[in-house]
């Protein structure tokens, strides 16, 4: 696909694509043209807040047209995205706020019971960037909180700015520029922020609409989090560029689900192994005549999976596919592609990259013209990740079979996955350190037969209780990066260098 932006991709869709279905949400439902109208307002918002092209604006939401509308109105207005994972608490959140110099925040006011700014404000952080907070009402009628606009408010404020600043503004934004600031956790314990352009966004998402063969006449439930690269780029922009209905859900439930799909006949369905496995354990399905794709990944893949996949839940087609924050979609498997084929690996290149393996352990390695830009004011890291010849180093380790499909074996920098999200030891360890009583710590990622793999924490302390080291971790970690065992010991064991073999904590274990 040639170079292009998502503003003009948004403009192209309801050109193409009209009054078809681009959006449901609940009783909303909004065509292209429609959607291309909302989100030249909220851009007129944003504009009349005084975000200025260049700005970052942060979105703090579940999966609701709300973000929808804003992530592709900060766009229009030449903002860049800074997504925030709404399972972070407040310390993560803020911490994404400063050092990403939000001039404005979007934030769910109710989501799942807690009034998320308000949380944000209890921290007592001075954010003094942040001149505008949309709060969002979910869940309960809104209710005027001093210093804040309520989303109603704050689409009123478009009346104030000409459609022509918003389409000049939209005009403006160039392919290399900024689209996007994706935060990942490091193996420091500090999060990273990866900076994605415009075109990237755009190409990759092209490629994984291409290896779906995903058209207009698809219905696309998006259960994957708006706020990492799989339900955005390859779930919202992938609608943009296809026609397909994009159908978002707020929290993933099985009936819920269900119920979704037969009353909007969903037929694309991508997600973690742990949904399709949930929605295998249901004995009551309805009618699921209409899917027909699955993606997925991030996890173990039982062939056994994707052939009840394809025989009970009715998919015609079952993809897997590997990516990272850093490239989004890097490999994934192609339609026609056997069970096992699909379960073993994660498909071949894609979106224009290339794939090796380099060294013993064979590391993953990637270069192409959809790599990162980099990390937000980091150089250093960005050193260490993309060398002198523009090639990505992932951490991953994996091989490569004859016809270029690649095998994940491990991870180099001790990641694992839980729940179909990225968990990085160093981060509940860096906290842990915190703790009165620990003297020494160490994180692995142990088999779970729900979540894939969890958290277990080697302490060496005194005057403690494993009760004691998960409360502690549940008040300052996301729930899926909180370790659910603990184990006391006298030592770790370390070479002679003095870092932790964790590898034979991980045998232990097996």
């Amino acid at each position: 696909m040639g170079q292009t932006t998502i503003p003009a991709v948004v403009r192209d869709a309801a050109a193409k694509f009209g009054a078809a279905e681009a959006l449901v949400d609940g009783s909303l439902r909004l065509g292209f043209a429609e959607l291309l109208e909302r989100v030249q307002s909220v851009a007129r918002a944003f504009a009349a807040r005084g975000v200025q092209p260049g700005d970052r604006v942060a979105l703090n939401l579940p999966n609701t047209h709300h973000w929808v509308l804003a992530g592709l109105g900060a766009l229009y207005a030449g903002a860049s995205l800074v997504p925030v994972n709404t399972r972070f608490t407040a310390t993560e959140t803020v911490d994404l706020l400063v050092r990403g110099r939000v001039k404005a925040l979007v934030v769910a006011a109710d989501f799942l019971g807690a009034d998320r700014h308000a949380a944000i404000r209890a921290t007592g952080v001075d954010l003094p960037d942040l001149a505008t907070v949309v709060r969002v009402p979910l869940e309960q009628p809104h209710r005027p909180v001093p210093g804040t606009l309520g989303w109603t408010e704050f689409l009123d404020l478009a009346g104030q700015v000409p459609l022509a600043e918003a389409e000049a503004r939209a005009d403006a934004v160039r392919p290399d520029d900024v689209s996007d600031i994706l935060f990942t956790s490091g193996t420091t314990g500090r999060s990273k922020g990866v900076l994605s352009a415009h075109r990237q966004v755009v190409d990759v998402a092209a490629a994984w609409a291409d290896c779906g063969q995903v058209t207009a006449d698809d219905r696309y439930l998006v259960i994957n989090p708006f706020f990492h690269s799989f339900g955005y780029k390859a779930g919202i922009v992938v609608g943009l560029l296809t026609g397909a209905t994009i159908v978002p859900q707020a929290v993933f439930d099985v009936r819920g689900a269900l119920d979704v799909i037969e009353r909007e006949r969903i037929s694309v369905l991508p997600g973690a192994p742990t949904i399709f496995q949930s929605l295998l354990g249901e004995s009551r399905r309805g009618d699921l005549s209409s899917l027909r794709l699955a993606v997925t990944g991030a996890a173990d893949v039982p062939a056994s999976l994707v052939r009840r996949m394809r025989s009970e839940l009715g998919f015609e087609t079952v993809l897997t596919a590997y990516g990272l924050t850093e490239a989004v979609v890097v490999t994934m498997c192609r339609p026609g592609d056997d069970a096992e084929l699909v379960s073993r690996t994660s498909g071949r290149a894609t979106a224009g990259f290339e794939v090796e393996i380099h060294g013993s352990p064979g590391e993953v390695v990637l270069r192409g013209p959809n790599v990162m830009l980099g990390y937000l004011d980091d150089p250093e890291a960005t050193a260490r990740a993309i060398d002198e010849q523009g090639r990505l180093h992932t951490g991953d380790v994996g091989e490569l079979d004859a016809a270029g499909n690649l095998t994940l074996t491990g991870r180099l920098k001790d990641m694992y996955l839980c729940g179909g999200f990225n968990v990085y030891p160093a981060e509940a360890e860096h906290v842990l350190t915190e703790l009165d009583g620990v003297r020494d710590v160490a994180v692995v990622g142990v088999p779970d037969e729900r979540l894939g793999e969890v958290g277990k924490a080697f302490v060496v302390g005194d005057g403690l209780t494993a009760a004691d080291v998960l409360a502690f971790c549940r008040e300052r970690l996301a729930n899926y990066k909180t370790p659910r065992f603990v184990a006391f010991v006298d030592a770790l064991p370390r070479n002679a260098s003095g870092k932790v073999l964790k590898r034979l904590l991980t045998e232990e274990n097996a």
